[in-house]
């Protein structure tokens, strides 16, 4: 089978590509050529962007599926329906699962849960894009799948709602004993993926023409609180039992604006799916990575190379001014009503 991948070196592609070679597929990766490509892999170079140039290089190929994990707005999907329409007999859109119902009202989350996001132009546009490709559906048969996949995760990343691109910063200030903020009470339930069980559910889908028109997402069963997670990832770094500090969104917020789309629009609401649509597509799909296992491979792989431990002062630094002016207000409220 010829598979496309737009990208392909990803946290979650990387995992599909590796996956989709050992099962056999005639895999080809279309990105800018900035990193490696897997070995066994044909690599096209191009800007997906620039539509010229990439219609160009993809010559007269066709493809059996194309999984496209770079388009973010309706506008780049209408390039790839003009760039793709006729080359494939399926499309898939890595969308999210942020595009669901901010805030839900009911649970568990389905595939048929309303795509509503007030909070966060990421997942508006997300939505958009679903749109526009089940427009082409209906109007002229293109053969699009959607994919809405949660915080899925790799070795690189520690996967806490309050941390810094520089993931290793949270690892270190929980082995140093320092606060972390923890977003409203701590309780929401969270579910997070490791990428190579992400990997089992859409690779399990590629070809599949049952399930052009379908959305899915493709998540763990397991799901954590937010002081889980934090105790969680606390314990695999070796660290002591960690002081959480509990913080509602709002005022995070309001303090540091940058959490805002990724609060509101995601992580300050519980994220617990129901997958039963996913196994029933592809029967031998079950995520078998339990969080705190992803996390001991997480610190493993910081701890192996120095390089890899950057901190971010800044970001520390941040937090730490939030959570003093946390603790002054909380005082002076406690004072107010005379406790």
């Amino acid at each position: 089978m010829k598979i496309l991948f737009i990208g392909g070196t990803g946290t979650i592609s990387s995992a599909c590509a590796q996956l989709a070679l050992a099962r056999g597929f005639e895999l080809t990766i279309l990105n800018r050529g900035n990193r490696p490509t897997w070995p066994g892999a044909r690599q096209i170079k191009a800007d997906i962007n620039d539509a010229e140039a990439t219609a160009t290089v993809l010559g007269n190929d066709k493809w059996d599926a194309i999984v496209d994990y770079f388009a973010f707005t309706a506008a780049e999907i209408e390039q790839r329906i003009a760039l793709f329409r006729g080359r494939t007999a399926q499309f898939i859109f890595i969308s999210s699962a942020s595009a669901y119902q901010k805030p839900l009202v009911s649970f568990p989350i389905t595939e048929s849960t309303p795509l509503v996001n007030p909070f966060w132009d990421y997942s508006r546009n997300k939505i958009a894009c679903e749109e526009r490709l089940l427009r082409a559906l209906r109007e002229e048969n293109f053969p699009a799948t959607i994919i809405r996949p949660s915080w899925t995760y790799d070795e690189k990343h520690i996967t806490v709602p309050v941390n810094s691109p520089k993931n290793f910063t949270i690892m270190d200030r929980l082995r140093r004993g320092q606060p972390v903020i923890v977003p409203g009470d701590g309780t929401s339930l969270w579910t997070m993926t490791h990428n190579t069980d992400f990997a089992k559910g859409l690779v399990g889908l590629l070809g599949h023409r049952g399930t052009i028109g379908h959305a899915f997402h493709i998540t763990s069963d397991e799901a954590l609180t937010w002081n889980q997670i934090y105790e969680t990832v606390a314990e695999a770094a070796g660290a002591p039992k960690p002081k959480l500090v509990h913080i509602a969104s709002d005022f995070i917020t309001a303090c540091l604006p940058e959490f805002a789309g990724g609060l509101h629009g995601d992580k300050a609401h519980s994220a617990v799916f129901d997958n039963s649509k996913i196994k029933r597509f592809v029967p031998d799909f079950v995520a078998t990575t339990r969080f705190r296992d992803g996390m001991a491979c997480s610190v493993k792989w910081f701890d192996a190379d120095p390089a890899r431990q950057e901190i971010d002062a800044a970001a520390n630094t941040a937090w730490d001014k939030l959570i003093a002016a946390y603790e002054r207000g909380l005082e002076a409220a406690k004072k107010e009503f005379g406790r």
